[in-house]
């Protein structure tokens, strides 16, 4: 049966690595669903969060072959464990003066923030999970949602890792 897996890889930061482990995916026909990619704890190291969809046997076959990878350093499943899983959504919609009372009121509940206000749009954004930005996306589709940008899933295991 298939499942969402969140797959934290710890690689060199070095140029062509990000090309090397997509291309991974793409060759042996695995979607990435969500990719983040930015500096880890130690000099020199990235870490990349990838959310994909499979069985426990394909995310194995994944596993496997990132190691191949001669910049792949450690792989770890993350939704094998408790984690903690954010994203962050920037969402651009119209929004008359007459309106955003009504629209400050969903950012409020959504412990949202509005960061930029024009004469006839905001910039809101949302931190969370996918569920909390597509409930917020959702809501705010009414008011004619003019652009929206996500930075894709970012994720630890809770506590401390072995």
């Amino acid at each position: 049966m298939n499942h969402k897996h969140t797959i934290s890889v710890l690689v060199n930061n070095q140029p062509g690595v990000l090309q090397r482990v997509s291309g991974l995916f793409g060759r042996r026909g695995f979607n990435i669903e969500s990719i983040s990619v930015g500096e880890a704890e130690e000099q020199g190291l990235s870490r990349m969060v990838i959310v994909t969809t499979g069985d426990a046997k394909t995310l194995e076959q994944v596993s496997k072959q990132l190691y191949k990878l001669i910049d792949v350093i450690k792989v770890i499943d993350l939704s094998s464990n408790p984690m903690v899983a954010r994203e962050l959504a920037l969402i651009k919609v119209n929004a008359d003066p007459s309106l955003r009372p009504e629209i400050f009121g969903l950012v409020e509940t959504f412990r949202a923030s509005v960061v930029d206000i024009s004469p006839s749009s905001l910039i809101i954004q949302v931190v969370g999970d996918a569920i909390k930005i597509e409930a917020m996306a959702e809501l705010l589709k009414p008011y004619g949602i003019r652009e929206l940008s996500r930075t894709g899933v970012t994720a630890m295991v809770r506590g401390i890792v072995k």
